[in-house]
């Protein structure tokens, strides 16, 4: 049975939190020119339009290297998402991560 989306988030970020500091020393415009091909579905900043696609832009870059790297692994499974990240290297995903947390996002109230 799969945890709600809530509970999977928490888990993932108390995990992300545990790492080592993802993107130390990463270079995020590496991960610009490698972000094209998630731009199909995250949007082209990383921000998406699809309502079951999550936005990447200003996430933590723990965050984001933490879900790529069980994707990768097989811990988390999205059948799109799984065969993005398979090929990806420790250091292409540390660089995505600090391209898409550095897109700053503002939220303005109602």
């Amino acid at each position: 049975m799969e945890k709600p989306a809530s509970r999977r988030r928490l888990l993932a970020l108390a995990m992300a939190c545990t790492m080592p500091l993802a993107a130390v020393g990463a270079d995020a415009q590496a991960g610009r020119a490698k972000a094209i091909a998630c731009g199909v579905c995250h949007g082209p900043l990383g921000v998406a339009v699809a309502p079951d696609t999550p936005s990447l832009a200003g996430q933590p870059a723990a965050y984001l290297a933490a879900q790529l790297r069980q994707y990768r692994s097989g811990a988390r499974r999205h059948e799109q998402m799984s065969l993005v990240a398979r090929p990806l290297t420790d250091a292409e995903i540390d660089d995505l991560a600090a391209w898409f947390s550095s897109i700053r996002i503002e939220a303005t109230l109602p």
